[in-house]
């Protein structure tokens, strides 16, 4: 326990509908470049999203998945796009829940982002030359005929008629991703992917109703928010992640973000990530200095102004900064992402920086009881170097 005799708000439940996660700490979607060709997980994800449910976590995201094949930023990209892949998912699913985590899926669509290489590779469009090893390009589409670089290809632009197809894809998604055994659905609205190139006024340039100003340029995101929370169950949450800030000058402002975050409350979202950056550059620059903590200013006044849940997430790393956030009201669950993967077993550490008894709890009994086994064996080692360094001993 803490010196206030309370556990650390990190450590207590949080319900959201019917799921209840065991404590506040998140795992966020993580990237791995690693599907098969068909964009179906393998033994590498269980192994990898596994961990972090043994470690203590309470909420595990696997990667960012694609609604559709062409969603993906690569070949090597995660999609959930066709019932081949429900088992797949499920195996891993059952996974996680089985060690006391919960299950989420991350859902994307790369838009003008994808038809490339992974980051090692310089995130490099894919040209004719890859098609000699079965990676040939693909047309990308987007919000307008507006390329993510200098070398990238010209996406193409949807018509109504083609943004209604891809509302669909994402429904369909929704409803694979609850027959997987997921338990919560977040949309991925940020990191200048899809829905984030309808919402930035530096891609969109559509002069019908899903451009000009705000209004329009989140009319896709909003029937995005409505066919997802439609066919996902209705005892389970949905959550939408933002980029709070991009671009240049008022490009992209954090009073935005904070419509767009109102209205999607209004449509059932209950729970809201706000990152930064994406529309220039890789899929997660931002011009936020990465300071510990960079994005909590941006929950904070989201969660505060809308009246929503939010989760909090760069660059926190360590238990007591993790806490104060929670501590101050600046959050409601603590995502983290690299740390997870220098360290699967944070929650338990952090645990146990915070002063609570049981953190070897949050591991599988498997590894407590041995871990226990070995504090009780040192306890007596130094017990004993304590006697025989005692003046009468010698």
């Amino acid at each position: 326990m803490t010196e206030s005799n309370r556990t650390p708000i990190l450590f207590t439940p949080m319900t959201l509908g019917n799921i209840t996660l065991r404590n506040r700490v998140v795992v966020s979607p993580m990237c791995q470049y690693a599907s098969e060709r068909d964009g179906g997980p393998t033994d590498y994800h269980l192994v990898h999203l596994g961990q972090f449910a043994m470690g203590g976590a309470g909420l595990v995201f696997c990667e960012e998945t694609a609604v559709e094949d062409r969603g993906r930023k690569s070949y090597h990209c995660a999609g959930i796009y066709d019932d081949r892949h429900l088992l797949q998912y499920r195996r891993i699913n059952d996974f996680i829940r089985q060690h006391g985590a919960v299950p989420a899926i991350q859902l994307g669509h790369g838009g003008r982002k994808g038809s490339g290489r992974p980051p090692w590779d310089g995130y490099r469009p894919l040209t004719f030359d890859d098609a000699a090893r079965g990676e040939a390009p693909w047309t990308t589409i987007s919000s307008s005929a507006v390329p993510a670089g200098e070398k990238a290809p010209m996406p193409h632009e949807l018509s109504p008629s083609e943004i209604a197809e891809v509302v669909a894809h994402w429904r369909e998604a929704a409803l694979r991703s609850a027959d997987a055994g997921y338990d919560i659905v977040e949309i991925h609205g940020a990191h200048g992917y899809l829905i984030h190139q309808f919402l930035s006024p530096l891609v969109n340039q559509r002069t019908d109703g899903y451009g000009g100003d705000l209004q329009g340029r989140m009319r896709f995101c909003m029937e995005i928010v409505e066919a997802v929370r439609d066919a996902w169950p209705k005892e389970k949450p949905v959550f939408l992640r933002l980029s709070a800030v991009d671009g240049s000058g008022s490009a992209w402002t954090l009073e935005d973000t904070v419509q767009v975050a109102r209205a999607a409350k209004a449509r059932g979202i209950e729970v809201v990530t706000p990152s930064s950056g994406g529309i220039g550059g890789a899929g997660t620059a931002t011009l936020v200095a990465r300071t510990p903590g960079y994005h909590v200013p941006f929950s904070k006044r989201v969660r505060a102004e809308v009246e929503i849940k939010t989760i909090a997430v760069g660059l926190i790393t360590e238990a007591r900064q993790a806490e104060q956030i929670l501590q101050n009201g600046e959050a409601d669950l603590i995502a983290l992402a690299r740390e997870f993967l220098w360290n699967p077993h944070w929650p338990a550490h952090a645990a146990r920086e915070l002063g609570i008894a049981n953190y070897y709890d949050l591991l599988p009994r498997t590894y407590a009881w041995w871990l226990k086994r070995r504090d009780e064996i040192h306890e007596v080692t130094r017990a004993a170097r304590r006697v025989n360094s005692a003046p009468d001993a010698k």
